[in-house]
């Protein structure tokens, strides 16, 4: 028996008879001609778990048109308003409603059970009732059936039996929990899938809530951002990116996330840094609006390690430019740039000399600028072992290995977090690395397959693959950073800011020419006539007129900017991206205010809709990924049910 006789037994033996079969191919071709899920596009959520977490909860406006849809003509304003609210926050909002009297907070759950069970077959129309049962809490599952689909009994004398379900629930109470049941239901069902298009991590103060979310959310893919790949770097055992993350935690006054959440033992770089730095403007933490006050022993402490993380990452990078000739940084290569002439230190960049202001070269050895201390190599050491020891770290990381890569084709579009490498003339940029040139698709492959083999062999510090990771980081051809230079050293220690300027790639100019989006279309093999490029990772500067709908809507950019640190540039807090069977909407959203004030005030941060394409069908799920994977099952099973015998 060869496999796929073997397979087509196996199939046999699952279905068990020929009626089952039959039972299965109906329901794959129902399924198939039913209009596809909502799809949710977010990027560059940069930490902010409260923003993010309001958008799930409102499905980016999702939410708000489904009540007005079944509700519009039905429910005063103020009860539409409400609704919103208890489906956006169920909890919080019937913990502060207030009733005269037990009749009337009876009556009142009795009528919002009803428009919950109405809102929930409203959201639910396009699914099966096998995917609607999925997305029920199992606490509940049998009662809220039973409630769900009573209409079919209405003519019997039922009636007792259901109101009997209710008054139980209510004199048990459990009524809210039934309620906030139905809530989180309507959410799931408003949103069939999300994609995350890079930069989970940095800059915000939650990166971790952000991952447990995504990790209990029902159907996700993840886009790597540049932002993300150093944390999987870190545990995959690259200095480079631990110091790197560490850095940036430091910048932004969010060392706890790798202390209190991660259990990252910080100690041995706490004392390094006390003996070693002093007090430094350049490295002070910044602060974002709300964030707390750190006390002045606080702050200079984070400074002290803030610029011990600093040295000791420019130290490793050179190290990793000088082992590989192919990655064509030797311009980074500014340690053993620097003059010292007592306290007054020079730079010589492209026939320039700066002076270095805010330095702290304590550790520079001036003959080999890029050697570690004994001391230095002592703390990486330790705290390497330490990240790679967290279960927390690898568990967030596993499940970004499991779920991300470094771009996605989906349903006919292109998910990229940053850009596709291009020469001025449009061409693809190539990177050679060991005799043998790569760009487009295969350049990309190339980064994904080096960042995997890296982190299943964590043990390997500075072999290729990991060093891999720091270029997507930092890297001329990656995708993920596209720009020429990054200029790190010369924001701390540089006054002039015309050397802090970072020349993007070529993309970013042609992103907006058609001819050149639909070169990178057929690239990945999809359609120029309906298929789009969707990125994140440079906020879209709205205040400024820019438009993040590009190349006559081939072109997407969904950073606007989630990230406290951007708004003040972009003017907004975020774009976000729906595609649903009748085409694509992007919404913006304004900044988030809170919690709190998003429940007393009703406040959504939904500010404005732009339909990006209206579908010339509605698309059903035949014409979408899944629907190509259930074609395939239909037609194994068709040629079981023609073979049945013979298997």
């Amino acid at each position: 028996m060869d496999k796929s006789e073997k397979y087509y037994h196996l199939l046999k033996e699952q279905y068990g008879s020929k009626d089952k079969v039959i039972t299965e191919i109906i329901n794959l071709e129902a399924i198939m001609n039913l209009p596809k899920g909502t799809e949710h596009f977010l990027s560059d959520v940069h930490g902010e778990y409260e923003a993010f977490q309001h958008v799930l909860r409102n499905g980016s406006g999702n939410v708000r048109r489904k009540v007005l849809d079944c509700f519009g003509d039905k429910l005063s304003g103020r009860e539409i308003e409400e609704l919103i609210s208890i489906v956006y926050y169920p909890e919080e909002v019937l913990a502060e409603k207030e009733f005269s009297n037990e009749a009337a907070r009876r009556v009142w759950h009795l009528g919002l059970i009803r428009r919950m069970i109405e809102l929930i077959l409203f959201t639910s129309t396009k699914y099966t009732r096998s995917k609607v049962r999925k997305a029920l809490d199992p606490k509940f599952a049998y009662i809220i059936e039973e409630l769900l689909y009573r209409d079919q009994y209405e003519s019997d004398d039922k009636g007792d039996y259901y109101q009997s379900i209710v008054d139980t629930v209510i004199k048990l109470g459990k009524v809210d929990e039934l309620i906030a049941s139905f809530a989180y239901t309507i959410q799931r069902l408003v949103v069939d899938h999300l994609h995350l298009v890079g930069d989970i991590y940095d800059r915000g103060p939650a990166p971790q809530k952000i991952m447990d979310t995504l990790m209990h959310y029902h159907s996700v893919d993840i886009q790597w951002g540049n932002h993300d790949v150093t944390w999987i770097g870190a545990v995959a055992g690259s200095p480079l990116c631990m110091l790197n993350v560490i850095r940036i935690c430091a910048r932004y006054g969010s060392l706890d996330i790798l202390e209190d959440y991660y259990g990252i033992n910080l100690r041995p770089l706490f004392t390094f840094s006390e003996h070693t730095y002093g007090d430094n403007p350049a490295f002070h933490p910044k602060k974002d609006p709300g964030q707390p006050d750190l006390s002045p022993e606080e702050q200079l402490q984070v400074t002290q390690i803030h610029q011990a993380v600093s040295i000791m990452q420019f130290k490793l990078e050179s190290q990793l430019i000088h082992r590989n000739p192919d990655f064509q940084m030797e311009n980074r290569l500014l340690l053993d740039k620097i003059r010292f002439n007592g306290d007054h230190e020079t730079i010589e960049l492209n026939g320039k000399t700066y002076e270095l202001t805010n330095t702290c070269f304590q550790t520079i050895d001036r003959n080999h600028p890029d050697r570690l201390t004994e001391a230095e190599d002592r703390v990486i050491t330790r705290l390497l072992h330490s990240f790679q020891a967290s279960p927390e770290l690898k568990k967030h990381t596993d499940f970004l290995m499991e779920k991300g890569h470094l771009y996605l084709v989906y349903n006919g579009n292109l998910l990229l977090h940053g850009c596709m490498p291009l020469n001025p003339d449009g061409t693809f940029k190539a990177l050679t690395i060991n005799g043998v040139a790569r760009s487009g698709k295969e350049l990309l492959d190339f980064f994904e397959k080096s960042l995997r083999e890296s982190y299943r062999h964590p043990a390997h510090h500075d072999d290729l693959n990991t060093d891999m990771i720091w270029y997507l980081w930092t890297g001329e051809c990656s995708s993920l950073f596209g720009k020429e230079e990054m200029t790190t050293f010369e924001r701390y220690f540089i006054k002039d800011k015309a050397t802090h300027k970072e020349i993007k790639n070529a993309y970013y100019q042609l992103r907006d020419d058609k001819t050149v989006c639909n070169r990178i279309l057929t690239e990945f093999g999809l359609s120029t006539k309906d298929g789009h490029i969707i990125n994140g990772h440079t906020p879209v500067k709205e205040k400024d007129g820019e438009n993040p709908i590009k190349a006559g809507g081939k072109l997407i950019v969904i950073d606007g900017g989630f990230s406290k640190a951007y708004q003040s540039t972009t003017g907004i807090a975020g774009y976000t991206l729906l595609y649903n069977s009748y085409g694509m909407v992007l919404a913006s959203h304004q900044p988030f205010c809170g919690r709190k004030i998003a429940i007393e005030k009703g406040t959504d941060i939904v500010s404005t809709k732009r339909v990006v394409e209206i579908a010339d069908h509605r698309k059903k799920v035949r014409e979408t990924n899944i629907g190509k994977q259930l074609e395939e099952n239909k037609q194994e099973l068709l040629k079981l049910l023609k073979n049945y015998d013979r298997y």
